[in-house]
């Protein structure tokens, strides 16, 4: 469990900055300065939350106890 916790951390940096340096990248070769660079950099962001929101989700459903095994005692 603290190997999938300090992945999420990482994993929402890693977005940001895919996302930064494809816009900026694409900014280079059409030439639309800061623009893409914006985009993509909020898409990356936007990214690495959901995956951070997917993580936290299935970490808490990991916790949680099965109520099926709670009924039948």
């Amino acid at each position: 469990m603290l190997g999938a916790l300090s992945t999420v951390g990482i994993t929402l940096v890693v977005a940001t900055v895919i996302g930064y340096y494809a816009g900026h990248y694409l900014d280079g070769l059409f030439n639309t300065t800061p623009w893409l660079t914006l985009v993509f950099l909020l898409l990356g962001i936007a990214a690495g939350f959901k995956n951070l929101y997917d993580q936290t989700r299935r970490l808490m459903d990991v916790d949680k106890p099965d109520h099926k095994e709670n009924h039948d005692r």
